[in-house]
């Protein structure tokens, strides 16, 4: 890259990564090891295993439990499938449907030869991919002829509960100005151990992530897009107990943004840390053959840690991010790693220190659309001040060249926002994106002063914990609260019990055919 605007010593970014490509490397070193029952299942999806039982369970759950209540889970689900259709010759589908029936006993099927089994889901492998290929090609089909709006995207929200009204907004949105629409979760969707099925109407907080909703919105912003002349990205939530799930399903639909990163599940949804990680790697292989920007959430640690005295664990797990990202086939270009713009407006030359960290963000990850959180800590319910917060929020971001911009709204800490709360939000960015389009060209940052020292500072301190988190390992700094705050135990938290360790039967050659594809 050229040289640094904020002197920083390039040497040490290039060590801090070979710590954190250290740290990562661990990581795998487990995760290969292991499966869980929300791999499993997205195995399934990926068959072509979709629908419900008579009692509105999903299908994928119901073969995985079966497999899982057996003592089979170790062989994979793949393994079993294929068995089940070289005896039956029936589809992955109706072998489900079987099993959820009580027609066929899972532990009842002889086994056959591997490269037999391989041979007998290879065409329904095949159409998944193809099926994705497709949707990604879609994607770049709209790029390459309505467009899409400069970076930063302007990125917001909408969260009604009810993907028909999540509609309406979301093409209200798109005309106002909006780049990425994001459709919030409903309230604790990440702890529920299955993916709900069909549309839905009765989110709290937040709308069902369900693969007939992505298809519903990701139809309804092909057609605003048109409209506005502008591709409209769409966002949701691959993270909680079925990351891998909604990876594929949103792959399946076309989706474009994607939230996918374990340790804000572990630290804020006190999901195990062991059950994460393994469903964050087969996740990220999906997302990265899909085209799909993923999104990491280290913005949140400085929601409950001070954004000052912590910033430095922020860019610690931005570099682990990095390369637990780079491993699962994901390249720099699809990886909106996350930072907040979180200091107390109270501080003296707070905007600096932000400036200073977003500018050091930016430089350390040159390729990287940056995902930029707005102020929400400090946010108190004052409109008018919470408006000036969000355009020194903005300010910051085009000076950094930031990728994926969150609109801060001025009712933050009051509702969710209304049509018109995004107007004003929105018309905000556009206002002081255009009239500071090229501030970061033309200003440089004096030698020893504020901004320099601060960034330097950061990044040291992000040295001095990856060299001690590469020594203690990424789970025992989990477990003493070395990020945000929180401490998690490594064989506590939800979804443990859906972790199993491989056998030699285990398959899965959608890693393979996957990771670091198109």
């Amino acid at each position: 890259m050229t040289e640094s605007k904020l002197g920083l010593d390039f040497s040490k970014v290039h060590y801090a990564k070979e710590v954190a490509r250290g740290i990562a490397g661990q990581v795998q070193e487990f995760v290969e090891h292991y499966t869980t029952v929300a791999v499993e299942r997205t195995l399934c999806r990926l068959m072509g295993i979709d629908g419900i039982d008579k009692h509105g369970v999903p299908l994928p759950n119901v073969l995985t439990d079966a497999l899982k209540d057996n003592g089979m889970l170790s062989a994979g689900a793949l393994y079993f499938i294929g068995n089940a259709m070289i005896l039956t010759g029936k589809t992955p589908g109706d072998i489900a449907v079987a099993v959820s029936e009580g027609k066929m006993d899972v532990r009842k099927v002889p086994a056959s030869d591997p490269q037999e089994i391989l041979h007998a889901l290879k065409p329904f492998m095949e159409k998944s991919i193809e099926r994705i290929r497709e949707k990604r090609s879609r994607r770049e089909h709209y790029l390459n002829t309505v467009g899409e709006g400069p970076r930063p995207y302007l990125y917001v929200i909408v969260a009604t509960g009810n993907i028909y009204e999540d509609v309406v907004q979301a093409q209200a949105a798109a005309r106002q100005g909006a780049d990425i629409i994001a459709v919030i979760r409903t309230t604790g969707q990440s702890l529920l151990d299955y993916v709900p099925y069909g549309a839905t109407t009765e989110g709290f907080g937040g709308t069902y992530a369900t693969q007939e909703n992505f298809r519903i919105m990701r139809s309804a912003l092909d057609r605003v897009s048109e409209e506005v002349g502008r591709y409209i990205r769409l966002c949701n939530y691959c993270s909680g107990l079925c990351m891998p799930e909604i990876a594929v399903m949103g792959a399946l639909e076309g989706l474009d943004v994607m939230l996918n990163d374990a340790l804000y599940g572990i630290l804020f949804r006190d999901i195990n840390m062991q059950r994460t990680l393994v469903d964050q790697y087969f996740s990220r292989i999906i997302n990265g053959f899909a085209g799909v920007i993923i999104n990491t959430g280290e913005d949140n640690y400085l929601t409950t840690a001070d954004a000052y005295d912590e910033a430095h664990t922020v860019l610690a797990s931005d570099l682990i991010n990095e390369q637990l990202a780079l491993m699962a086939g994901i390249p720099e270009e699809q990886m909106g790693l996350g930072h907040a713009f979180e200091m107390d407006p109270a501080m003296e030359n707070a905007f600096l220190y932000e400036l200073a960290q977003a500018s050091m963000t930016r430089e350390i990850f040159p390729n990287a659309p940056l995902k930029y959180m707005p102020p929400t800590k400090f946010m108190t319910g004052n409109i008018f001040r919470g408006h000036i917060q969000d355009a020194l929020f903005n300010l910051a971001g085009i000076w950094t060249g930031q990728g994926i911009q969150l609109l801060g709204m001025p009712t933050e800490a009051i509702h969710t926002p209304f049509m018109s709360d995004r107007y004003l939000s929105i018309e905000n960015a556009k206002y002081i994106f255009t009239s500071f389009r090229n501030i970061g060209n033309e200003v440089e940052f004096k030698e020893g002063g504020i901004i320099r020292k601060r960034a330097s500072e950061v990044l040291q301190n992000a040295i001095t914990l990856l060299e001690k988190l590469k020594s203690e390992g990424l789970f025992t700094a989990l477990e003493k609260g070395y990020f945000a705050d929180v401490k998690r135990p490594k064989n506590g938290g939800k979804g443990l019990s859906g972790v199993t360790e491989k056998s030699g039967l285990y398959m899965n050659p959608f890693i393979d055919l996957l990771k670091g594809n198109k």
